[in-house]
């Protein structure tokens, strides 16, 4: 077993490709991994970003740009289907294409395939509140500011940078003063502050991605040893196989529990390998 490059032969009692993910291209790993798995008669499940900021299909976040929410619920929706793709509560940012922040960069590990307006992310900007809760809100906030215009009411409900946008998608006239604003107006902006929709386009590129989801089939690696069915010799390591997870450290933990087996396993001769695949089947 080896490797031929334009430096030379190198041969060994095994070989690890583990050449990353196509993220980050500036580092080197772009991609060329999953080629010279594929030469080898791999499966290659296609490479697409994971852990990577949304692309909005519409206006609102763009004039949003830059606007951070700490506590926030946020809930992503299929077109087509009732039941939620993913659900969080947490920290969102509002970007000049669309949205960032750890609930969405988690959520967007569920989003595949990604199609053009398949997606809906639902913001609740008041978790804390039932809609009761904030109805009740909304009308002490109407009454202590009736001869207040509409569009100058909202200081003390919503951060300064959102308070045009949620006039405006409210469909209640900024210069509508507070003591006539109806039920059903009042209503239309109580359903806004619990579902702020924002319908999605689809990824930011794959170079700004955290993860690349896709790889070498697990199918065709030995989860025991790390090891290629296809090719005898062969071990596969880290973002290039066919596995990945949320932020927190697990990414890093796939790799580094990969490597160390692939590493641990194709160093050793054939009658000591044998024995660690042996030791791998006994239970603890």
């Amino acid at each position: 077993m080896g490797v031929r490059t334009a430096a030379g032969e190198y041969r060994g009692r095994g070989v690890i490709l583990c050449c990353g993910g196509a993220s980050y291209p500036g580092t080197g790993s772009n991609g060329d991994g999953y080629k010279l798995a594929a030469a080898l008669g791999h499966t290659i499940v296609k490479p697409t970003p994971s852990l990577v900021p949304l692309v909005e299909r519409g206006p609102w976040c763009r004039q949003l740009m830059g606007l951070s929410l700490r506590n926030c619920g946020v809930k992503v929706t299929q077109q087509g289907k009732k039941k939620p793709v993913y659900e969080d509560f947490g920290e969102l940012l509002f970007t000049h294409f669309g949205l960032s922040g750890p609930t969405i960069l988690s959520a967007s590990a569920h989003l595949h395939p990604m199609e053009p307006g398949k997606y809906t992310v639902h913001v609740d900007l008041k978790p804390a509140l039932s809609e009761q809760q904030l109805d009740a809100r909304l009308l002490r906030e109407l009454e202590a500011h009736k001869n207040k215009i509409f569009a100058n009411s909202l200081e003390e409900l919503l951060p300064q940078k959102l308070i045009p946008v949620a006039v405006e998608r409210s469909g209640i006239p900024g210069e509508t003063r507070c003591h006539s604003v109806t039920k059903e107006q009042r209503r239309a902006l109580l359903a806004l502050l619990k579902d702020f929709s924002v319908e999605i386009e689809g990824f930011r590129p794959i170079a700004e991605a955290i993860v690349t989801s896709g790889g070498v089939s697990l199918k065709e690696i030995d989860p025991r040893t790390m090891e290629s069915k296809r090719v005898k010799g062969l071990y596969f390591a880290g973002e290039m196989i066919d596995a990945d997870a949320y932020t927190g450290g697990y990414n890093l933990q796939i790799a580094f529990a990969t490597g160390k087996l692939s590493g641990s396993v194709a160093g050793l001769d054939k009658s000591r390998r044998v024995a660690a695949q042996d030791e791998s089947r006994t239970p603890l």
